[in-house]
Order: structure tokens, then C-alpha cells, then sequence
């Protein structure tokens, strides 16, 4: 799976290129190739739009803003995970058939659709968000300003979910049983670091959500859009609660005598 990048020249009056996409269903499919003229400043989205309206009309693809905040536009893209709105021509090699295929993560639905509904059960599943009670008298709680802009990196997810695609134990080993992805411990970061937050989620991350499961090999964080520093600042800081809590007797009998707040 390579991200090199690659700067061709598409001059003023366009070249052509083909797109490899693949079509089909849940039960079979093929990748077909669509000769088209592309013109400088193009994204792959400009492509299977250009597609869709001149060869294949049928074409299904999922998007929304096309503006990259959205989500909706998640793709492969020979071979990498991206938004197709995002991915502009000119950074690839169009010498050679650009590949445009599903994301291989979730089931196929049609085309380049795929069926992401099993990301929103598993928010379903994590502990929300349990204030702790006010600091003061006036009812108002006191934090650090630190602690605030600690959580807010993670704020910026827009649920393309890319960073699951990618995600080996995902995409190659299936385990969506027992792993809930990166996307979703980075959601847990958010509700665990929280300043405010008096809910207790270590023992899930270990025993319901599969933390253990993540070999942080980064992967999921060079595929963010939004450049959201997932494994250094999510989920390896998770797996270190994990650790403290679980495996670490003198933190347990800490934690055992001084609670967190309520």
C-alpha cells in the first residue's frame, strides 16, 4: 500500500486517462476501465462524476460536500484509503490506470458503496459522557487549560472512516466482533480525557473493546484527513490506562484508594 506522491503535468487543454473502478455487488464484481479527459485541478471525485454522467450512469458512489468535511467520499485509491474529493489528479501518476475501488473494511453494497453501519452500533456501545459533580458553589466546574485542548485534536474527526479501513485487524483479520478501531478509541480519548468526565472505561477497552488487538503500527494516523495524531496521542495513551490499571500493582491500589472523581 504506497502513498508516494507523484506530480504529473496535466496542461491546460486536458490529457486523457483511464480509471480502473470496480463494479459490481455483496456477490461479485469486476474492475472496469473508463477512458476520460481530464482537465488541471481535477480531483478523483471530478472523475467518477465525469463517468457517471457521460459512460456509466448506473455508477454508485457516496458523497456529500465535496469539500472533504463530510466523509462520505471514502474510497481506495490505487491501493490507499482516501476521500476522493481530496485526492487531486495531478498528484497521481495518470501514465497508469488510476485504481478506484471500495474501502475493503466493511461490506459491499454497489459499486464503490459500501455498508458502514456497523461503525454506528459500536459508538452505540461505548459509555457516554458522565459529568463529574460542579467545583463550586454556583454550580460551575474549574479546569486547566491544558486538559481542555487536550481532548479537542480528537474533536475533529468527521467519520470517514478511512482510519478503520486501513486498520489490519479490520481489513485483513475481520475482527469487528472484538475490535472497535481506531475511530472509536480515538472517541473513547475523548470521553476518558475529558476534565469533566467521571465515567470509567479502561476495563472496557480491555475486555470488550479489543484494545490489545492495536500493534500501533501508525498506519491509521497517515491516513487521516484531518491529520489527527491518532496513536500517539489516543491510543497508545489508552493502552497505558489499560496497563496501569490491569498490570500495574502499585497504580491498581492507587486507583483503589483514590477513585476518580464522581
Amino acid at each position: 500500500m504506497s502513498s508516494g506522491k507523484v506530480i504529473t503535468h496535466i496542461p491546460e487543454s486536458g490529457r486523457d486517462a483511464i480509471f480502473r473502478v470496480w463494479r459490481g455487488d455483496s456477490t461479485a464484481g469486476q474492475f472496469v476501465d473508463y477512458k476520460i479527459r481530464v482537465q488541471p485541478g481535477m480531483v478523483v471525485l471530478d472523475a467518477i462524476h465525469q463517468i457517471q454522467a457521460e459512460q456509466a450512469n448506473d455508477l454508485a458512489v457516496r458523497w456529500n460536500c465535496k469539500a472533504g468535511k463530510c466523509g462520505s467520499c471514502s474510497a481506495e485509491v490505487n491501493g490507499m484509503p482516501r476521500l476522493m474529493c481530496m485526492t487531486r489528479l495531478d498528484m497521481l501518476d495518470l501514465d497508469m490506470p488510476v485504481i478506484v475501488e471500495p474501502m475493503k473494511a466493511f461490506p459491499s453494497i454497489r459499486d464503490l458503496v459500501t455498508d458502514v453501519s456497523w461503525n454506528y452500533a459500536v459508538k452505540k456501545r461505548i459509555r457516554p459522557f458522565r459529568p463529574r459533580k460542579p467545583d463550586a458553589p454556583d454550580g460551575t466546574w474549574r479546569m486547566q487549560q491544558d486538559d481542555v485542548d487536550r481532548v479537542q485534536e480528537f474533536r475533529k474527526c468527521i467519520e470517514c472512516f478511512l482510519c478503520q479501513d486501513v486498520c489490519h485487524v479490520l481489513r485483513d483479520h475481520h475482527k469487528h466482533d472484538e475490535f472497535i478501531g481506531p475511530r472509536f478509541l480515538v472517541y473513547s480519548a475523548a470521553l476518558e480525557m475529558h476534565p469533566l468526565d467521571a465515567e470509567h472505561r479502561v476495563g472496557d477497552l480491555k475486555n470488550e473493546h479489543g484494545i490489545g488487538y492495536c500493534n500501533i503500527t501508525k498506519c491509521c494516523t497517515k491516513v487521516c484527513p484531518e491529520h489527527i495524531t491518532i496513536t500517539d496521542n489516543a491510543i497508545i495513551p489508552l493502552k497505558e490506562r489499560v496497563v496501569d490499571e490491569f498490570y500495574d500493582p502499585v497504580t491498581r491500589l492507587f486507583r483503589i484508594f483514590r477513585p476518580k472523581k464522581a
